[in-house]
Order: structure tokens, then C-alpha cells, then sequence
């Protein structure tokens, strides 16, 4: 039987914050976070995720089922104002400003694919969501730097719902990492990158 707890990772206390802040982070160990609409039974290879005692998390913001690792780097942001924010525009300027950071560590060919992923030629980097409630919008987000797409796989069935650029692929064919695509450089780095992009955004 899977035992599921609500969401409370690192970010989710951002919620808690008075002014707009950001939060670079990296899991302790492997998470499964179920989107809002997701049960378990429809995305999760339940034995595997029973065999290796994995976490699994509901979260409050939509999108998909997602597997989180030590390495992935978790992009977390909150915007107060969230009544005159939009969240399509939230998607497309932060994910821009990831994009941004991440080609200035010398990857190439990085695109805003779907709704909110970020992609290398064609195969997913990052995935990210969106979480409102009445005071507060947050914005989160996971990059994959080195977790092979077989972790994906042994976890997660084919998703319910998928972007229109994923055409039925499986998670070995649609996910890659910086890691796989030739990046080099320590998870530490790419986070003192991201973190002076979201200081420059929030003028920190």
C-alpha cells in the first residue's frame, strides 16, 4: 500500500512569505509528487515505487506526476501580487530568465516547449507548475542535471495528459539531462547562476 503525504517540501514555506522571494534547492533523496488531478493509480508503477520505499508527496499545483532526486535542482519562486500576475505570463518570463542562465554555462538549442517545460532539441530539461491561493502565486519548477531517464521509467506509467511535443514518446525517448547533453560543471554552479538571475528579477 502507498501511503501518501501532503506536500512539504522546502518551497511550499514560501507560501508563507510577505514579499516576493525565491528559493534554489536540491532534494535529500527521491521524492514522487503527484500533481493536483493525479491519483496514484493512474501514474505510478506501483510495485517499483513499493520495492524501493519511495516518498510520495501530493502536491497543490497542477500539472503532472514528477520524480524529484539529489540530482535534480529544484527552482522555486513567489510572487505576492499574484491578483495582477497571470500565470502563463509567470511560465514564459521565468522560464525565459532559466533559459537565460542556463545558456551563459555554454548549453545550446534550449527552447519554451509545451505549456511550461523547457527543452533541448526537443527533449524535456525542466518542467514546472504553478500553485495560487489568495494572497500568493507560486511558481516551481525541476531541472534535471543528471538523473537518467531509466529513474523516470522504473517510477512513473505514461501520463494521462501530455504537451502537444511529447508525441507519445516514452520518458527514455522524451527526458534528458544537462548532464547527458554534455554539461560538466558542478549542480553547485548552475545554482549560484540561477540564484544571480532571480536576485537580478527580484532586484535583491
Amino acid at each position: 500500500m502507498i501511503k501518501i503525504t501532503e506536500y512539504h517540501l522546502p518551497d511550499s514555506q514560501l507560501l508563507d512569505k510577505k514579499t516576493n522571494q525565491y528559493l534554489i534547492w536540491t532534494p535529500d533523496k527521491t521524492y514522487i509528487v503527484l500533481g493536483a488531478s493525479n491519483n496514484f493509480n493512474d501514474s505510478l508503477n506501483i510495485e517499483n515505487v513499493i520495492e524501493d520505499k519511495v516518498t510520495v508527496l501530493k502536491r497543490p499545483s497542477g500539472g503532472q506526476t514528477v520524480v524529484l532526486t539529489p540530482n535534480n535542482i529544484m527552482i522555486s519562486a513567489v510572487f505576492i501580487d499574484s491578483k495582477t500576475v497571470h500565470p502563463k505570463e509567470v511560465f514564459q518570463h521565468v522560464n525565459k530568465l532559466i533559459i537565460s542562465a542556463i545558456e551563459k554555462m555554454g548549453i545550446q538549442n534550449l527552447a519554451p516547449m509545451g505549456i511550461s517545460d523547457i527543452a533541448i532539441n526537443g527533449r524535456k530539461i525542466l518542467g514546472s507548475a504553478i500553485y495560487r491561493n489568495k494572497n500568493a502565486l507560486l511558481y516551481h519548477a525541476v531541472l534535471n542535471i543528471g538523473e537518467p531517464a531509466a529513474t523516470f521509467e522504473r517510477y512513473l506509467k505514461h501520463p494521462l495528459k501530455e504537451p502537444d511535443y511529447r508525441k507519445g514518446r516514452s520518458h527514455s525517448e522524451f527526458v534528458t539531462s544537462l548532464k547527458e547533453k554534455g554539461y560538466a560543471n558542478s549542480a553547485h554552479h548552475i545554482e549560484n547562476m540561477l540564484s544571480i538571475s532571480f536576485e537580478n528579477l527580484f532586484n535583491l
